[in-house]
């Protein structure tokens, strides 16, 4: 039946490095190339604008004090997206213009914690153009703690999309068995992944999410091989330098599988490109018949979730 399908599209594409408005007008331009294609969902990876933190590792990031990582830190703050600055309408306005929703990863200069700290964000955005979600990452991996703060569980939620329930996580998230938990409960069927890059991170995952939600699971990833960064980078001779041979940075690996695990798209690897696949509903209810993690499947009078989504502040306000 019609009403159970829906096209989604996977937006590998590596961003113009730490360049806020060349690589939204990119974003655009998928949105709006996925809009033609039929498609009623597009999805972008991880921190995508304007970029993954790629200078830390390489340039001894953990370096106290160290010069270079403060002017890194500056541009990538002055390059960061803040919400309440409009810097996501152009997005919203084609996602409208498109009826298409989008999840896209950003990083963002969240104004509600002062304005001067990073977070790694995963913004939903429906097929009306309207920010209905911005998921601040739980706890950034690894070097990733040197620039990004910790975020809470206000995102924590799902999203009506045609017959689906729509949610999704960012990057190791999608490791933390009670983020997933709290998304099954809430109804999810069609979970997306986002990741800065790496088919190591989706081969194995993403099947796995998919049969233990017994629903469809989409993996997006962005891709930054050297030829990416752009002429003027920061430090760039330093980056390269430390990065060595690398013929990657991220080397993509988005994919899609469905409720019994299978691959609907394979990860796909080193390049650019919009893939795009429908996927059934029906596909869905058939494997909840013998398995329902959050219904017939569960024992709520045994184990239960609690999960806290007010958004995290250091203050509040009491005015006359």
């Amino acid at each position: 039946m019609k009403k159970d399908l829906l096209k989604v599209g996977l937006a590998q594409i590596a961003p113009v490095w730490l360049q806020r408005e060349a690589t939204l007008e990119k974003v655009i331009n998928y949105i709006n190339d996925a809009a033609k294609q039929g498609v009623s969902l597009v999805a972008f990876g991880e921190a995508l604008v304007p970029g993954y933190p790629f200078w830390i590792e390489p340039t001894g990031g953990a370096r106290f004090n160290a010069k270079d990582q403060k002017e890194f830190h500056a541009v990538y703050m002055d390059q960061a997206v803040q919400i309440e600055q409009g810097h996501l309408d152009t997005v919203c306005a084609a996602a409208r213009e498109g009826e298409i929703a989008v999840y896209l990863g950003i990083i963002e200069r969240a104004k509600d914690r002062g304005g001067h700290s990073l977070y790694c964000t995963m913004v939903y955005i429906n097929q009306q153009g309207e920010i209905c979600s911005t998921h601040r990452k739980l706890m950034p991996t690894y070097e990733e703690r040197l620039t990004w703060s910790q975020g809470d569980g206000h995102g924590l939620r799902v999203h009506d999309l045609g017959a689906f329930t729509v949610g999704g996580l960012n990057c190791w998230e999608n490791w933390m068995p009670l983020p997933r938990a709290a998304l099954y409960a809430m109804g999810e069927d069609l979970h997306v992944a986002i990741w800065p890059g790496g088919e190591h991170n989706t081969r194995d995952l993403t099947r796995h999410m998919a049969k233990e939600g017994r629903s469809f699971v989409i993996s997006v990833c962005g891709l930054m091989r050297p030829q990416d960064f752009p002429e003027d980078t920061l430090y760039l001779n330093e980056i390269m330098k430390g990065a060595g041979d690398k013929e990657y940075f991220a080397n993509g690996g988005s994919c899609l599988s469905a409720p019994d695990g299978q691959w609907l798209i394979e990860p796909q690897v080193g390049e650019e490109g919009l893939y795009v696949a429908e996927i059934d509903h029906a596909r869905v209810r058939e494997e909840r018949q013998n398995f329902d993690p959050a219904g017939h499947y569960s024992r709520p009078d045994v184990t239960k979730l609690t999960v806290d989504r007010r958004r995290q502040s250091t203050l509040d306000l009491i005015d006359d």
